[in-house]
């Protein structure tokens, strides 16, 4: 059974409790600074292994010091659901742990 779409408003109102995470073309995305290049890796490596544990997978993109995400429900029609909200508040409480800004 798939997971129900959010209306936009909903959306708006789960990420103002996500810091720096916004809302455009049907997905939910942040960007991440980090100290060094491995800093970044380790955040990544954190974050895949949330995705597993919830078995939802978002983009993710691996920069110098960056990591990128962009999450939506596929099996949904590709746009966000509470699926998507759960793993962003995973993802930031990880990110703070790894002292991503």
């Amino acid at each position: 059974m798939a997971t129900e779409p959010l209306s936009h408003q909903e959306i708006e109102d789960r990420l103002r409790e996500l810091s720096g995470w916004s809302f455009q073309d049907d997905r939910i995305t942040r960007e991440y600074r980090l100290s060094s290049h491995f800093a970044a890796v380790a955040l990544v490596v954190h974050i895949a292994r949330v995705q597993d544990e919830l078995n939802h997978h978002s983009d993710l993109a691996l920069g110098y010091n960056t990591v990128s995400l962009s999450v939506r429900t596929h099996d949904a029609g590709g746009v966000v659901t509470e699926k998507d909200i759960r793993l962003a508040t995973r993802v930031e409480r990880i990110a703070r742990a790894h002292e991503a800004e």
